[in-house]
C-alpha cells in the first residue's frame, strides 16, 4: 500500500487510485488511526458503518468511477449535522436522537463517493465561536494549545486543520464556519444562504443558517461546495441560484475595507491585518477605507437583540432543562424570552433597513475584506470573560448572513506569536464563485503551509470546477477591453478571462457602415489565427447581450487554438462580399492601428 500521507483532495485522489483494490483495508487503517481521545472528534465511525458505506458505492465504481469524484475520500460532519442510522447530538447528551436520514449536503456527498468517517465537536447548539462550550471537551487551536480553537465548528476545524481529513461540514450563522479558519490556518467557506440545503441540520437561526465547509486550499472548499450544493424543494429556505453573479474579481480588484478597525488592543492582530493589506497591495489591490458603523449595528442585533429568540426557538423544550444546557449557552439563549413579537418584527425591519445600506455600499467595490477575527484568546481568558471574548470575535462575522451575503475565510500573514491570523473576502449573495477565484490568486501569493500540516502549499495553481452559470463569449472587435461597446459586457459583470486566438480556420473583415467600425468573423479552413478576449458573462445577462447585437451579426461557436469550443461572434458570409478583408493583420486592435483610430 502507498506510504504517501494525502491532505488535499488530489492528493487523496491520488492515493486512492494507487489503492483502488484496497480501499477497504485503507479505510479500516485510516479509522484505526484515529485518536480516540481526540476531543475534537465526538464520535468516530465503526468499522462496519465504514463497510456498509463503501458497499453501495464500490459497484458503481467498478462499472463508472468517473461518476464518484471522491470516491473513498473521508469527511467529517460537525455533529449538529444529520447522518443516518448515527446520533446527533448538537453537543448537547440531553439532546440526543438517531438520524433518520442524511443531510442533503451528506447525501450528496456520499453521492459523489466520500466516506463520512465521523462527528465533529462544537460549542452547544452551534452557540458560540470559541469551540469551549461543549461538555465532550474543548477543542484547543492547532498551533497553541493554550488558544482557543475558534467555534462553534471547533472540531470539523481542527481535524482538517491537522490533516486527519481533506475537509469537513461545519455551520455558520454568525461566523462558526469563518473564525475557526482565521485561528487554524485554514480555508473557510461560507457560502450564500440557501445554496445549500439546511434540511437535517439542528437549526440555531434558521433563518441565518447555512452549511460551511473547511479545506486546506481554495479549490478543494468550492469544489466540495459546489457537489453539495443545490436547489432542495424539502427545505423552505432553498433557493435557485439567479445567475447574475460575476465569475471571478478582477486582478486589480477594488476592494472596500474598515476604516478605523478595532482590534480590543490586540497588537499582533493589528499588525497581521497590516501585513495583509501590504499583501493585498502587492497583488495589485485598490484598498477604500469605509465607514463601518452599519456593519457593527447588525452585527450586534445577532446576540442583543431579538434575533436571539430564534435559537430560543430552535433549542425547544431543553430550555425547561437548564441543568442539562451548557450554562453560558442556557444564559444566551435564555434571553430570548425576554422579547415580544413586536420586538421581534421592530428588529427585522431595522435588520433590513441596515442590511440594504451595507449592501449598497458594498455594490461600489468588488467585495469587501476584513479581518477573521480581531484578536484571539487563551482558554484562561475565556473563564474570566465568555461572553464578551466570545463577541470581540464576531465583531466582523456577524453581520453577514443578516445581510444575505457571501463570504470565504482565507489563511493571512501570521502573528508575531506564531499564531494565525485569516483575512475573510465578502460580496453580495451568489458571489461565491467570484470570492472563490480571488482565493485561489491568494493562496498561491502568500504560499503558507497548509494549515498545521507544515506542508507547503501546492505549486500548481487551483482550478475551480467548470461554471453552470456562466457563459464564455470570445469578442473579436468593438467588444474587446478598451473598445466602444465593451460597456455591453461590463455592465452585464461580465469578466476578462484572458486573451488567446482562435484555430487556423477564420477569415476577418471590417464592417464599415455605421457609427461603428464592426469586425466579421468567417469561419473558412484557408483562414488563419485570429486574435480574441475571452469573456465570462453571467447566465442570465446573455439573452440581454445578445439581443443588442445587430444583424448581420450574430452569436454560434467558435473553435479556439488550443481545441476549445467557446460562444463567439459570427457574421452572415453574404455581407463579406462587400466588406475589406483584414485577415492578414491577425486581429482588429492590428488593424485599427493601422488606421489611425479606434
Amino acid at each position: 500500500m502507498s506510504k504517501l500521507k494525502p491532505n488535499t483532495l488530489k492528493e487523496w485522489q491520488k492515493h486512492i487510485s494507487l489503492n483502488a483494490d484496497n480501499i477497504e483495508e485503507l479505510l479500516r487503517s485510516f479509522i484505526d488511526n484515529l485518536a480516540k481521545d481526540d476531543v475534537a472528534w465526538i464520535y468516530i465511525a465503526t468499522q462496519q458503518q465504514i463497510c456498509d458505506q463503501l458497499n453501495i458505492l464500490l459497484p458503481i465504481y467498478q462499472h463508472a468511477p468517473q461518476t464518484l469524484p471522491l470516491f473513498g475520500i473521508p469527511f467529517a460532519v460537525k455533529d449538529n449535522i444529520d447522518v443516518a442510522g448515527w446520533q446527533t447530538t448538537a453537543a448537547c447528551p440531553a439532546f440526543t436522537y438517531s438520524a433518520h436520514a442524511d443531510a442533503t449536503a451528506v447525501t450528496k456527498l456520499k453521492a459523489a463517493g466520500a466516506i463520512v468517517v465521523g462527528k465533529t465537536n462544537l460549542d452547544q447548539f452551534a452557540t458560540g465561536l470559541v469551540g469551549i462550550r461543549s461538555p465532550y471537551g474543548q477543542v484547543t487551536n492547532s498551533f497553541n494549545s493554550d488558544y482557543v480553537s475558534g467555534g462553534s465548528s471547533s472540531g470539523s476545524a481542527s481535524v482538517v486543520a491537522r490533516g486527519l481529513v481533506p475537509f469537513s461540514l461545519g455551520t455558520d450563522t454568525a461566523g462558526s464556519g469563518r473564525v475557526p479558519a482565521g485561528f487554524n490556518n485554514i480555508v473557510g467557506l461560507k457560502p450564500t444562504k440557501g445554496w445549500l440545503s439546511a434540511k437535517g441540520v439542528v437549526p440555531a437561526c434558521r433563518l441565518n443558517d447555512t452549511i460551511s465547509v473547511f479545506s486546506l486550499t481554495v479549490e478543494d472548499a468550492f469544489t466540495i461546495t459546489s457537489l453539495a450544493a443545490g436547489y432542495d424543494a424539502s427545505d423552505a429556505y432553498s433557493r435557485s441560484n439567479p445567475h447574475t453573479a460575476p465569475a471571478s474579481i478582477k486582478t486589480a480588484a477594488d476592494f472596500a475595507i474598515p476604516a478605523n478597525p478595532e482590534f480590543f488592543n490586540d497588537q499582533q492582530a493589528e499588525l497581521a491585518w497590516n501585513a495583509a493589506l501590504e499583501q493585498l497591495q502587492v497583488s495589485g489591490a485598490n484598498l477604500h477605507p469605509i465607514d463601518f458603523t452599519s456593519f457593527h449595528q447588525l452585527a450586534e442585533q445577532l446576540y442583543y437583540g431579538p434575533w436571539v429568540a430564534e435559537r430560543t426557538a430552535a433549542i425547544g423544550e431543553i430550555l425547561n432543562r437548564p441543568q442539562e444546557m451548557d450554562p453560558v449557552v442556557y444564559d444566551i439563549v435564555s434571553k430570548g424570552l425576554n422579547y415580544s413579537a413586536v420586538d421581534a418584527y421592530n428588529a427585522e425591519y431595522l435588520r433590513a433597513e441596515l442590511a440594504r445600506h451595507i449592501q449598497q455600499t458594498i455594490s461600489a467595490f468588488d467585495a469587501l475584506i476584513v479581518p477573521t477575527s480581531p484578536t484571539i484568546h487563551t482558554l484562561e481568558e475565556m473563564k474570566q470573560q465568555p461572553i464578551q471574548y466570545n463577541s470581540q470575535f464576531g465583531t466582523y462575522t456577524n453581520f453577514t448572513n443578516l445581510a444575505d451575503l457571501s463570504a470565504l475565510a482565507l489563511p493571512a500573514p501570521f502573528r508575531t506569536d506564531g499564531l494565525p491570523a485569516g483575512i475573510t473576502v465578502i460580496a453580495p449573495a451568489w458571489y461565491d464563485r467570484a470570492l472563490a477565484e480571488f482565493g485561489l490568486r491568494w493562496q498561491q501569493q502568500l504560499s503558507l503551509p497548509l494549515g498545521a500540516t507544515g506542508k507547503a502549499q501546492p505549486t500548481q495553481n487551483g482550478v475551480l470546477p467548470p461554471s453552470e452559470n456562466h457563459i464564455r463569449v470570445a469578442v473579436v472587435g468593438a467588444h474587446l477591453t478598451g473598445m466602444p461597446l465593451n460597456f455591453q459586457l461590463t455592465t452585464r459583470q461580465a469578466v476578462l478571462v484572458e486573451e488567446t486566438t482562435t484555430s487556423n480556420h477564420y477569415r476577418l473583415f471590417a464592417l464599415l457602415d455605421g457609427t461603428v467600425k464592426k469586425p466579421g468573423l468567417l469561419r473558412d479552413e484557408q483562414g488563419s489565427a485570429i486574435s480574441v478576449e475571452l469573456w465570462d458573462i453571467p447566465l442570465a445577462r446573455f439573452g440581454e447581450f445578445v439581443s443588442e447585437i445587430p444583424a448581420p451579426l450574430g452569436i454560434g461557436s467558435l473553435t479556439l487554438s488550443d481545441g476549445r469550443s467557446v460562444k463567439g461572434f459570427i457574421c452572415e458570409p453574404k455581407v463579406l462580399k462587400h466588406a475589406l478583408e483584414i485577415t492578414e493583420f491577425g486581429g482588429w486592435r492590428n488593424w485599427l492601428a493601422t488606421q489611425g483610430s479606434n
